[in-house]
């Protein structure tokens, strides 16, 4: 895999921090198996560093797993939707800002591997490279390159924070922030169907779901050491493919993450089914932000509206 990133920086800064012991271990990236892919990489000396890569192919919410590293000292590579996943544990008290050196990296995108796929088909892809704003895709038979704002995941062309807002030290330039952008477009198209038609929209879309909780080991607000639908006594809900059961888990996950979600879109991109789980979390997001104005993962200080309680919390929702 060829990038024209800032992988150089990256090592140097991680191989510094571990060296001068700032941290027991960095989380970040490093490439893959295959070509298109990169992988999380746990990186505990200078020499392990230098596996250490950054570019649009680095799709992974890496907050997720700082709930695993309580009372180590430990660095991680953020994006700007990383380091909202971040204040929001730290506002949940489940890490400590002491503890951690965020390594901010402005992102403009990452890529969905879906959107790629259904122009190169059947052909095995075999290079990648980053070239001025596009993606060189190489196959046996021809290359293609894609202009990169038409290749990256939708969140990522509805988000507001593509710089990091919180960090210790920043790499490569800051980027443009996207102007004139609702990200809630498509909750408002959601909300403009009647009743019946969401509901049956909402049923085909968890047809696809095959209840394999790639969403729920993805996102980084989903630490609880047992989840409701492990839970044996009481037991809340079977665990098969019944259209109940599927249905029954993703409404409860939702309602759980109600004004925590900061819609980093990890799930959506982890999820094997495509299930678009984004669309649905955006609504809480948007019902959080005109209820209560309030946007997660912003402000380390503020607590989520379902964890606070004003006297003059609005009460007009409530039937």
């Amino acid at each position: 895999m060829k990038t024209a990133g800032i992988d150089s920086d990256i090592r140097k800064v991680v191989a510094s921090i571990l060296d001068e012991g700032k941290a027991d271990l960095v989380i970040g990236y490093a490439a893959g198996s295959l070509p298109f892919r990169t992988t999380p990489h746990f990186a505990r000396t200078p020499e392990e560093a230098q596996k250490l890569v950054w570019n649009p192919l680095c799709e992974n919410n890496l907050a997720r797993y700082l709930t695993k590293f309580k009372g180590a000292r430990v660095g991680i590579v953020a994006k700007g939707c990383d380091v909202r996943s971040i204040i929001g544990l730290l506002q949940e008290r489940q890490i400590k800002r002491d503890d951690l050196h965020i390594i901010g990296v402005p992102c403009v995108g990452v890529v969905d591997r879906k959107k790629v796929e259904r122009v190169v088909a059947d052909n095995d892809i075999t290079e990648i490279e980053f070239d001025d704003g596009a993606l060189v895709v190489k196959t046996v038979d021809f290359e293609k390159k894609f202009p990169l704002e038409e290749v990256v995941h939708d969140t990522c062309l509805e988000c507001a924070t593509r710089n990091p807002l919180v960090y210790d030290t920043l790499l490569g330039d800051k980027v443009s922030e996207l102007e004139n952008i609702d990200e809630f477009a498509e909750v408002r198209k959601f909300m403009a169907m009647s009743v019946d038609e969401r509901w049956e929209y909402f049923r085909r879309e968890m047809q696809k779901c095959i209840l394999c909780y790639a969403c729920r080991e993805a996102c980084p607000l989903c630490f609880c050491n047992e989840c409701f639908i492990d839970c044996t006594n009481p037991k809340w809900s079977g665990k098969s493919d019944k259209e109940s059961d599927v249905q029954f888990f993703q409404i409860i996950r939702m309602f759980h993450l109600a004004g925590r979600c900061v819609g980093c879109g990890a799930c959506s991109r982890a999820c094997p089914m495509d299930v678009k789980l984004w669309r649905y979390l955006n609504k809480s997001r948007l019902d959080a932000k005109e209820l209560f104005g309030y946007r997660a993962g912003i402000d380390e200080n503020s607590s989520p509206p379902l964890t606070a309680y004003k006297e003059d919390d609005p009460n007009d929702f409530i039937k």
